[in-house]
């Protein structure tokens, strides 16, 4: 097991490394510090010997946690949702309606997963362990959860990434729990002086009109923190915004040109890795830097995401 990493944001939210990939800095658990002991996001089952872990440094008991929130039900943000429930006996699983149904069975979960990583699927996500309908509470768009006195949650519906996202507002940080629908954060690159989000197009309900315009609902509510399921927090929220809108719209212009001469998912890929590569060395980052196997793994996955949103559309 790997050291384990603890954060502290403030506003009484810590976050604690899962290990997602076997790789720091990947997926992050948060723990709100509340009466109601809350999590967001449980990354994959190979994560939750760190949440036990991490709760224990914080001073917390598996016996304490209230609710456990997944953004959505994409197994690297709830796949170990399951497995952490048996040592949190007081728990409940919050989730968007569209995906309380795979939590209490994931079968089709499982499958899709399989079809993208392979052979590497037991080692990154088993076990995937199903959810009694009984510890599964549902929540829709402007509704609420109220974990201690002053901080009332609220869930606002947010597709883009998939149809069966949320986004958790949290009044005392004026913070987003955004998931994946404004991109992903590679801490990595801090080191070498700049921050880079991009847009996470997996498949397979990657949309992104409905993206820009979750993102445009973010943006209305005036957050002053971005919580990002890959990875940390930033406090540049117009920054994150805009970035990921511009970087989306380069991954549309690669894979409408790559579709039109014939070259599918595999020339997506090709060029997705070519342009970030080039803006990763020209920034100084080196190519042997581990940032690049994520961001590579990424963009794998974001092509495959990208393919199928424009066979879709075009059908």
């Amino acid at each position: 097991m790997e050291p384990i990493r603890l954060f502290d944001w403030g506003h009484r939210i810590r976050m604690i490394d899962g290990y997602d990939l076997n790789m720091p800095s990947r997926t992050g658990i948060y723990v709100l510090e509340e009466e109601e002991l809350t999590l967001i996001e449980t990354g994959p089952s190979p994560s939750v010997p760190y949440i036990l872990k991490g709760l224990e440094e914080l001073g917390h008991r598996p016996e304490d946690v209230r609710n456990v929130i997944v953004t959505h039900i994409h197994l690297d943000h709830a796949g170990g949702a399951g497995l952490l429930l048996k040592s949190c006996p007081e728990a409940r699983v919050v989730v968007h309606p569209r995906g309380a149904r795979h939590l209490a069975d994931p079968s089709r979960l499982i499958q899709g997963a399989r079809m993208v990583y392979g052979d590497q699927f037991d080692a990154l996500f088993d076990p995937v362990l199903p959810i009694g309908e009984e510890r599964i509470l549902v929540r829709g768009d402007g509704e609420k959860l109220a974990i201690g006195p002053d901080r009332t949650l609220t869930f606002l519906d947010s597709p883009g990434h998939a149809a069966h996202h949320f986004t958790i507002h949290d009044p005392v940080s004026n913070g987003l729990f955004t998931g994946d629908t404004a991109g992903i954060h590679y801490a990595q690159t801090e080191e070498f002086g700049f921050r880079l989000y991009l847009p996470s197009t997996s498949p397979n309900q990657f949309d992104p009109d409905a993206m820009k315009a979750s993102i445009e609902r973010f943006r209305e509510r005036r957050p002053e923190r971005i919580f990002f399921g890959h990875f940390g927090m930033s406090e540049e929220p117009a920054a994150v915004f805009e970035q990921v809108k511009e970087e989306l719209e380069a991954f549309m212009e690669i894979a409408e040109r790559s579709l039109a001469v014939g070259e599918g998912a595999a020339g997506m890929e090709r060029g997705l890795k070519d342009r970030y590569r080039r803006m990763l060395m020209e920034k100084g980052v080196p190519e042997d830097h581990p940032v690049f196997r994520i961001l590579y793994l990424d963009l794998t996955v974001c092509a495959m995401g990208l393919e199928h949103y424009l066979n879709r559309k075009n059908r």
